[in-house]
């Protein structure tokens, strides 16, 4: 009689091929899903600095008026005021390009064009307030 000897207590070490698969498309996935919430954020934190730069551009102006009576006459002069701390009007935080601006000495506007597109105020740079999809930020005199 032969006696066949099935040893069923032999280990096998590593992975399968199908195991690795998983677990690289797994992490892959895991990657392409970070890479996308990290490129929101930068679009986001971007959105809100030309919120605020364009805030401060604003109360820089309304300071301007009530010491003058009047809005300067234009944003290159209000750029070489004292009212903004920097000296210069802010840029755009990704080109490096200055904002639209526009001004007299009755009134002004200031625009900056979103990435998100969401919290927007105005369909164009030249202060339309409203319209179907405002994707720019724009601030207006305040008196």
């Amino acid at each position: 009689m032969i006696k066949l000897n099935f040893n069923r207590t032999k280990r096998k070490f590593g992975f399968t091929l199908l195991e690795l698969l998983v677990v690289i498309s797994i992490i892959g996935i895991l990657i392409a899903m970070g890479t996308v919430a990290f490129s929101t954020a930068q679009k986001r934190g971007r959105d809100s600095k030309r919120r605020g730069d364009l805030k401060a551009v604003q109360a820089a102006f309304e300071q301007y008026n009530a010491t003058n009576t009047g809005y300067a006459a234009s944003c290159a002069a209000m750029a070489t005021s004292d009212y903004i701390p920097s000296g210069t009007l802010p840029t755009d935080p990704q080109t490096g390009a200055d904002y639209s601006c526009v001004s007299t000495t009755a009134d002004y506007c200031a625009c900056a064009l979103l990435e998100d597109e969401t919290g927007g105020n105005s369909s164009d740079a030249a202060c339309g307030f409203g319209g179907a999809t405002p994707s720019y930020f724009c601030i207006t005199n305040l008196q």
